[in-house]
């Protein structure tokens, strides 16, 4: 089984951290704990942190100290090998990556970035290195520059060298490549590599390679005149404005950032308005130059403005900052999550990811930690792509949640709203989304709604429903994103960022309807704890449910948790432990178990219990010696919804828990809420459980 992975390249620039990323992401999937180390850093750690750690160890919150992660600064490198101390400097490398192998069950070591002095002892510094350490290769080679057969002629070198000291090559990865050579690379490479040693190819991604102004204002310097919140806007040109408005405003193309004196405030107020404008592309920022700053009644209308795109002011030239802004690379920061998650989608993409996955990994861990929970979700969601209606498209959260699905081809999605609102939310956000990926519906201007309303008469009108009432209905989003849903237009619906619980619920209620043998619907939290995922229920729908509905909440939330991939061990909770409490509420429980368990004989209960001894070992012992349930329960079921709704919002915010849903059960088909509290990834998730809770109706 490999163990260790070491990602290799022979140039700066190639792009290896998106593999890096991935690589982490699939194996954090499969295991509990991972590793991940550079041997050689570029700079003093007490100065600045290195860049790729840091994002690796920040997004998957890997729990790994800094010191770990790395053996040398490249100039303590270049001292060890113009001293002759190369042995020294592997051996303290091993010594470093050994350390690490004891304690995780899987290391990624990220190789050089070739950046500055000393480049030419650093690729036979690596190939060492992953000998010495018994490691499997991945190899990164940048097409960025080169033509297809400078591209191939460098993967055959890069091979020649690992393959002759007998070192594994698992995977060869063409990155950066440009478009019209993409299947040329792929066919000729193919025909030279083994038959065993995966190959991918990937296309060339501006939105992966260009700056945001965030790294153009950190690399070119200056002063940061306005649009501090806007710094992670991407920049994928630049433009000179150097001509009048009317002319300028025909070279504004779509990210542009502008480069002009800051004298130039008919450019400035132009381009600001541009940018504001559903006629124009977005515009990325303005840099000024030659150290001029706006007039001061330019900069108090700009200031008044609503939204500021950033503004940067340089001492240089116009000339002299072009050539340094077409000098700047573009690295994955810890801060950037949009673009860590296009990374891990891109690798997803265009490396057979199960290949690698074969290759590498024969390791099982007990247990589901909440990143391999997260992992399967997403992985599931691919294997049989559904289509999920979203009905609030004026909520901002909504339309950021669903560029990130579509972006990691999730599912597909259909947005109730207003299109032209829709388009001028995702150029005032920023997004990377292509509308043209997603269905957008007025209600009212669709071409079903006559339909929908005659379907809604239909059903409704032995509750006094009348034909008026059903045209009215059908203009809220709620009906007509569950009327998708019944009538097979889409497979699951997912609201209540804006709306009641009840809003949401209640068109389900009335014409989807329960599954046969279901009276009682209700909801699961899936609660990801730092080292297990727990199933909380019922925390959103029903008050004060009965014993037979209690009952129904437990088997349908042990039914949940096995659809998960959780194991059910379902504690009834209480404010007592097995026999000694008395009273009203701890009776219903106790009846609630025992119903449980005639119903499903098969499942694993335990009530009444408290949830210490639900959950922590030692006191599941002391109070229910014996019980297969006491102390590692993984499915909670709280007696009523004041305890359970206030429960699960506390563990969240005390123990920064991540808690994916509510997702509704008993339903005939998936129709999910959200909290009107709800984050991005709160959407996000239940999203992704929707579609899986489609892919089984």
């Amino acid at each position: 089984m490999t163990r260790t992975i070491f990602i290799a390249t022979a140039e700066p620039y190639s792009g290896k951290s998106i593999v890096a990323l991935g690589v982490v992401n699939m194996l954090l999937g499969k295991a509990r704990k991972v590793g991940y180390f550079k041997p050689i850093i570029n700079d003093d750690p007490k100065e600045k942190k290195d860049i790729d750690i840091e994002t690796l160890v920040n997004h998957f919150g890997l729990q790994i100290p800094y010191e770990d992660t790395y053996a040398f600064t490249r100039q303590q490198a270049m001292r060890q090998m113009e001293s002759e101390s190369r042995g020294e400097l592997i051996e303290t490398v091993i010594r470093k990556v050994k350390k690490l192998e004891e304690r995780y069950d899987f290391t990624v070591i990220e190789g050089s970035d070739y950046l500055g002095e000393g480049t030419a002892f650093e690729f036979e510094t690596n190939v060492t290195i992953a000998k010495n350490l018994n490691a499997a290769v991945i190899i990164v080679v940048s097409g960025s520059g080169k033509s297809t057969s400078q591209l191939i002629n460098s993967v055959q070198t890069l091979l020649r060298n690992f393959r002759t000291r007998d070192i594994q090559v698992l995977a060869v990865v063409a990155n950066k490549v440009k478009k019209e050579m993409v299947d040329d690379v792929h066919d000729l490479l193919s025909s030279q590599l083994n038959h065993d040693t995966i190959l991918a190819v990937i296309p060339e991604n501006k939105d992966l390679q260009n700056p945001t102004m965030k790294e153009i204002y950190e690399q070119i310097g200056g002063k940061l005149i306005l649009g501090e919140n806007e710094l992670n806007n991407q920049v994928d040109n630049f433009v000179t404005g150097a001509m009048q408005l009317p002319s300028f405003l025909n070279y504004i193309t779509e990210n542009c950032l502008i480069v002009t004196p800051g004298d130039r405030g008919d450019i400035i107020i132009g381009a600001i308005q541009a940018n504001l404008s559903a006629n124009y592309p977005k515009i990325a920022g303005i840099v000024l130059t030659a150290g001029i700053e706006p007039d001061k009644p330019v900069l108090r209308l700009v200031e008044g403005l609503p939204s500021v795109l950033p503004i940067i002011s340089v001492q240089t030239g116009t000339f002299g900052t072009t050539t340094q802004l077409g000098s700047i690379n573009s690295r994955i920061t810890a801060d950037n999550k949009k673009k860590i998650q296009l990374a891990i989608s891109t690798f997803e993409k265009y490396v057979d990811v199960k290949a690698l996955d074969e290759k590498i990994i024969t390791f099982k861990p007990e247990g589901i930690t909440p990143h391999m929970f997260q992992y399967q979700l997403a992985k599931r969601a691919k294997s049989k792509i559904k289509h999920i209606v979203l009905p609030e498209g004026n909520d901002d959260r909504i339309i950021k949640a669903a560029a990130r699905l579509i972006n990691q081809e999730l599912v597909e999605l259909t947005i109730l709203g207003d299109p032209a609102e829709i388009a001028a939310t995702v150029k005032r956000l920023g997004l990377t989304l292509d509308l043209h990926k997603i269905r957008i519906i007025n209600p009212a201007h669709s071409e079903h709604y006559e339909d929908y309303v005659e379907t809604l008469y239909e059903l409704r009108k032995n509750k006094n429903v009348t034909m008026e009432m059903a045209h009215d209905l059908m203009t809220d989003v709620s009906y007509f994103g569950t009327m998708m849903v019944y009538k097979g237009h889409a497979d699951g619906m997912v609201s209540g960022a804006i709306h009641t619980t009840q809003h949401t619920i209640r068109p389900a209620l009335q014409f989807v309807k329960t599954k046969p043998g279901i009276s009682t619907v209700s909801s699961v939290f899936f609660m990801c704890l730092p080292d297990r995922v727990s199933v909380f229920g019922d925390c959103a729908v029903n008050p004060d449910p009965t014993a037979e509905q209690l009952a129904e909440i437990a088997i349908s939330s042990a039914e949940s948790s096995q659809r998960f991939g959780i194991e059910p061990r379902i504690a009834m909770l209480s404010y007592s432990s097995g026999s000694s409490g008395e009273g009203a509420d701890v009776e219903k429980v106790r009846q609630a178990t025992a119903i449980v368990k005639q119903k499903r004989p098969d499942l694993k209960v335990e009530g009444p219990i408290q949830y210490d001894a639900a959950v922590d070992p030692s006191v599941g012992r002391q109070k229910l010696p014996g019980s297969e349930v006491a102390g590692q329960a993984s499915v909670l079921i709280f007696p009523d919804l004041n305890t359970g709704n206030n429960t699960y919002k506390a563990v969240q915010r005390e123990t920064g828990a991540l808690a994916i849903g509510p997702m509704l059960q008993g339903l005939n088909k998936p129709i999910n809420d959200l909290s009107r509290g709800c984050t991005v990834d709160d959407i996000f998730n239940t999203v992704i459980i929707t579609a899986i809770q489609a892919q089984e109706v």
